[in-house]
């Protein structure tokens, strides 16, 4: 078993393949005359302000401001969803090292980024990258549009795993509904397989309530799966607590089915708090995302 991170786990060519996947999935249904069909159907109400010099007049909320007799003016900000920004909440917990035959749990995440920044891409959308570790949430790549970012990305989350946070890169920490500034789509990548994950679920689904957020949980059986051991016993360290227990050589074949029915529940979960999920496996990832996200979005149109 691999516990280290691998300071490549996306190679460019891969980075291509998934590109292509992105392109030809997506251009399915984008291709043809109608526009509004991404860009929604008008603005979204994002809050009230002061009246600032420059602001048009068709923006003041005249009931508003009769409550403040006029001083100041109020007028509202919209935000438009052809301008939406993604930001990725991506794992980057000890777990995301663990994995078998070169095939850590952090490969697949860093492709599923790779997958959901290419898409924002293709829409013109802008992207961000917030790293995910125990109660600690960091922006550590603020969001911009462009391929070339949507790159940056995935090379930022890989560096993030070797190294930490990459130093000067670092724009904020702390409560996640304080570092999103507007509404956005809100894809959170893991494995989920630390203490407690029906805590986490339920921070996602009440940012649900102004956000678009998406579940995208990585099936991690396979790093579990280890082959036929002799009779005996063995200690297993948890790298997320520091715990360690002695385990059968029979407990240790069923680490990978005791994964998998973790994963289960937390999927339950999910669902019955009302957040959108999708179950991810390694290798097939990015195809089963891209058309995920193209149904999802006529779902919701």
């Amino acid at each position: 078993m691999s516990t280290t991170a691998v300071e490549r786990l996306v190679s460019w060519e891969e980075i291509q393949d998934i590109e292509l996947v992105i392109l030809r999935r997506m251009k399915e249904y984008a291709l043809g005359a109608h526009q509004s069909d991404f860009h929604g159907s008008g603005f979204d109400l994002a809050g009230l302000r002061d009246w600032q010099p420059g602001d048009r007049p068709s923006a003041i909320d005249w009931a508003q401001s009769t409550l403040t007799n006029f001083s100041p003016l109020i007028t509202r900000e919209f935000d438009q969803e052809s301008t939406a920004s993604v930001i990725i909440v991506a794992d980057t917990s000890l777990s995301t090292r663990c994995g078998v035959d070169d095939t850590p749990i952090a490969k697949v995440i860093a492709r599923v980024v790779a997958t959901l920044a290419l898409a924002a891409a293709f829409f013109q959308d802008r992207v961000g990258l917030v790293a995910l570790e125990g109660g600690s949430r960091r922006l550590i790549v603020p969001p911009h549009a462009g391929k070339n970012h949507a790159m940056h990305c995935v090379d930022v989350y890989q560096e993030c795993l070797s190294r930490g946070a990459p130093s000067g890169r670092e724009h904020g920490e702390g409560d996640l509904a304080g570092l999103l500034r507007r509404r956005s789509l809100l894809p959170v990548v893991s494995d989920f397989l630390f203490d407690a994950p029906e805590a986490m679920l339920e921070e996602f689904a009440a940012l649900a309530h102004w956000h678009d957020v998406l579940v995208v949980l990585v099936d991690s059986a396979f790093a579990f799966d280890l082959p036929p051991v002799t009779a005996g016993w063995f200690t297993g360290y948890d790298v997320e607590s520091g715990r360690t227990r002695l385990m059968s050589a029979r407990e240790v074949e069923g680490l990978g089915e005791q994964v998998h029915e973790w994963q289960d529940r937390v999927e339950a979960v999910a669902r019955r708090l009302g957040l959108d999920i999708v179950r991810v496996a390694p290798e097939a990832e990015h195809e089963a995302l891209a058309e995920f996200l193209r149904n999802r979005r006529v779902r919701k149109r």
